[in-house]
């Protein structure tokens, strides 16, 4: 399995419960993925205390424990100079009323975060290929850290194809190459006789297209947990039988092993680095942050417009992340139990700092909602995706931190 390096490891560190139990579950069996997986469900600790460590300057930062802080000299971007952004995204154009939410960087609790400079990153990764592989919100992420170096360089000429899976912003000066591969399971779907086919245990499909990279950074979580029309797919494969549904839980815990193996196989350690991005949470339950709120005018993120207060989040924590905790961790203990050398993967830990962030989302200020559909934010507010400007803009600083730095 692929090695998280020690330095780096964002799952668990202050997280004492949760990590003896993976531990002692990771040296009993590599079989009991059922039990493991309601165990985690069943558990209750508390992962705000969690604290990612960062080296940098014989210093150590812990840059996913912090809080929001005000900055007018925030966007980094404005709207209007990033053409690139998905209707869906662009909350400004479609008549967010509301900026403050632009105005806020992360502040980890024990350092500062250099400043983005889209220069910098253009110089640094001069004829590399960087590619974000996931779902929509992998898009999201891509698209703001295209228009965070178009920023910087707006004369530099560019070129971009868009596809399905694959699309491809390119600056020509610089030979740097920014895609995104839509994979929301990341292991592979196959059409037969017209059912699509969710095959846990293959990922080669995929996986071919993302040899190229220099960079990767992958997530998933989303899609596990859709249902009726919005399941993307007809049966699972797993073990050689087709199932009609399964614990969505285990399905994700195979399907991530499933990229774990391919990653340590398949990728060279000394020319791609990889990431792995935590879950993002969506807010659709107005009682997880506002209990004992005497006015509620909605279910959901529609009308907030300010992050939470503090370092926590009172609400949920996402059970998929509970999964993606598990196996990282595995990929990083079964490394020094058997002492070789895989490929090292960096947990981008992004879940707190963004469910602090209730007031990110397009709502109902999305170029993919008609009016009738606008005038109904109980049923129709996008509290998933994120707008740009915004959040994606602050997982991108981070990605250009733990890259440079």
């Amino acid at each position: 399995m692929a090695l998280l390096s020690s330095y780096q490891s964002p799952s668990c560190l202050l997280f004492k419960p949760c990590l003896t139990f993976l531990f002692l579950a990771l040296f009993q069996s590599h079989t009991a993925s059922s039990a493991l997986i309601m165990s985690l469900r069943n558990h209750h600790s508390h992962p705000q205390h969690r604290r990612p460590m960062f080296q940098t300057n014989q210093s150590t930062c812990a840059l996913f424990a912090g809080t929001w802080v005000r900055d007018d000299s925030y966007p980094l971007y404005q709207y209007s100079n990033c053409p690139i952004i998905d209707a869906e995204f662009n909350c400004q154009m479609y008549g967010r009323p509301d900026s403050d939410y632009l105005k806020y960087r992360w502040q980890p609790l024990n350092c500062q975060l250099p400043r983005f400079d889209g220069l910098v990153f253009l110089s640094k990764m001069r004829g590399k290929n960087v590619m974000f592989v996931g779902d929509s919100l992998g898009r999201n992420q891509w698209e703001s850290l295209i228009c965070m170096i178009s920023a910087a360089a707006p004369q530099t000429q560019t070129q971009i194809s868009r596809g399905n899976p694959l699309s491809t912003f390119k600056f020509l000066e610089y030979g740097l190459s920014i895609s995104f591969y839509q994979a929301p399971y990341l292991v592979d779907i196959d059409v037969v006789l017209g059912k699509r086919i969710l095959k846990l245990e293959d990922i080669a499909g995929n996986g071919n297209a993302w040899r190229i990279a220099d960079v990767l950074l992958f997530n998933t979580g989303h899609w596990w947990s859709h249902k009726g029309s919005l399941q993307g797919w007809d049966l699972i494969e797993s073990g050689g039988t087709h199932y009609q549904d399964m614990d969505r839980l285990v399905a994700l815990e195979k399907g991530l092993r499933t990229w774990a193996d391919w990653i340590d196989t398949n990728i060279d350690r000394t020319r791609t680095r990889v990431f792995f991005q935590s879950i993002s949470p969506t807010h659709y339950d107005l009682s997880e942050w506002s209990a004992g709120a005497t006015v509620k005018t909605t279910k959901n993120c529609y009308g907030e417009t300010a992050p939470m207060a503090g370092t926590t989040y009172p609400g949920t924590y996402p059970d998929q992340m509970r999964v993606v905790d598990e196996v990282i961790q595995e990929m990083r203990v079964v490394d020094e139990v058997i002492q070789e050398m895989h490929v090292p993967t960096y947990l981008l830990d992004i879940t707190m700092l963004s469910e602090l962030r209730k007031d990110g989302h397009p709502s109902i200020y999305s170029g993919d909602l008609n009016p009738a559909q606008r005038a109904n934010p109980d049923q129709s507010a996008d509290c998933s995706h994120w707008c740009l400007p915004g959040l994606p803009d602050s997982w991108n600083e981070l990605f250009y931190t733990v890259l440079f730095y």
